[in-house]
């Protein structure tokens, strides 16, 4: 039997993991009194990891298009995807080595979102590895006529896989860290 709170499946959290999410509903989080930089700067992060993995996802479409040469084509996503990799891994960093330890001390009952957003750090940099090992494949295939556009192919299954988990782990997280900030304030994990 699956594990239903599995990243790569799950189509959400449940209300008894993320217990507050039904008193601070998403859309009136900026209007809470506890809604303050720490809030906007985690939410900020958030949209940046979603609109670089964006870049680097259109980097790759517009290669498998025809609309960027191979030529051009290393030039543009390799920063564009060391940008992104290099911002997911340092966010994941910091989150498990000081905000989850924070929050889990301020209140027990946090406990179980935050081993599961641990666990998906993990299945996270998994996907990460499979995806810089294709992304490898493919611009060592740019010198092989004819293989760039399987290695392309197979990169961007990748790539849509690691994006797929990355979306779902944040809009979790959301789900947990914000009401929590808003219930016990940001200065107690700030």
């Amino acid at each position: 039997m699956s594990d239903p709170h599995a990243l790569a499946t799950r189509d959400g959290i449940t209300d008894d993991i993320a217990y507050l999410r039904g008193r601070y509903p998403k859309g009136d989080w900026a209007k809470h009194v506890n809604f303050g930089e720490l809030c906007n700067f985690w939410l900020h992060v958030h949209q940046s990891l979603r609109t670089e993995g964006a870049a680097v996802e259109r980097i790759i479409a517009d290669f498998r298009d025809g609309r960027i040469d191979g030529n051009a084509f290393p030039h543009r996503f390799v920063p564009a995807l060391n940008q992104f990799l290099g911002h997911l891994d340092g966010h994941h960093r910091i989150e498990d080595a000081v905000y989850f330890p924070k929050f889990r001390a301020l209140d027990p009952r946090m406990a179980r979102g935050f081993d599961l957003l641990e666990a998906d750090h993990h299945a996270i940099h998994t996907a990460l590895e499979t995806t810089v090992g294709s992304a490898r494949g493919l611009l060592a295939s740019l010198t092989q006529p004819g293989a760039d556009a399987r290695a392309a192919e197979t990169h961007a299954t990748h790539a849509a896989t690691l994006t797929a988990m990355l979306l779902r782990h944040l809009a979790d997280e959301e789900d947990l860290v914000i009401p929590a900030m808003l219930e016990h304030g940001e200065r107690r994990v700030g």
